[in-house]
């Protein structure tokens, strides 16, 4: 079904861009020819098919499936910096500060699957499209902020905290922070 809805929106995308930017030009130089060209038919037939293929693959999904219980991403931190978001590391004692470490990613999703999340939207339902591109904006800023931490030899991160902000459209920032520590051995 994932396919089917990529095609879709392959399509809507081929379409909307070719109908703004070959239609609209050809109809403002030939706008006394009411004949409309073959390759400007196929393109506003894929606008308008891409977006009933994206809306009926979407509403077959949400009736035919179970809420997903997948990691969104599979490319989680190897471990070998301990992550905490307490201020102290249960029964260690913290031997030095080594300051503030961070990651930090902007990611945006293609306009393909920014049509699909607005279908679902408005159908309702978990925006899956979303929910992945912030997993694997999460896990893009943890790494980032875990080699930072090892740069500076730390064992752990404590107060490990997130932040997102919303940048422009379907982009969104992701900055994962807090501060580098060794521990007593």
């Amino acid at each position: 079904m994932k396919v089917i809805r990529d095609i879709g929106s392959i399509a809507f995308v081929a379409g909307l861009f070719t109908a703004v930017f070959a239609g609209l030009p050809w109809y403002v130089i030939v706008s006394d020819d009411p004949v409309v060209p073959w390759w400007l038919r196929i393109a506003i037939f894929s606008l308008i098919g891409g977006i009933l293929i994206v809306l009926t693959t979407v509403a077959i999904e949400q009736r035919t499936s179970k809420p997903s219980t997948q990691s969104p991403s599979d490319t989680e931190p190897d471990g070998t910096v301990l992550l905490l978001n307490s201020d102290a590391v249960p029964g260690q004692a913290t031997s030095q500060i080594l300051g503030l470490v961070q990651g930090h990613t902007v990611f945006a999703i293609w306009l393909g699957k920014d049509l699909s999340a607005l279908i679902r939207l408005i159908l309702g339902g978990e925006l899956t499209e979303y929910t992945q591109m912030m997993g694997k904006a999460r896990t893009t800023a943890t790494n980032r902020m875990i080699a930072q931490a090892k740069e500076k030899g730390a064992d752990a991160i404590i107060n490990v905290r997130y932040m997102t902000t919303s940048v422009v459209g379907s982009a969104a920032e992701l900055l994962a922070y807090g501060t580098a520590v060794k521990l007593s051995k």
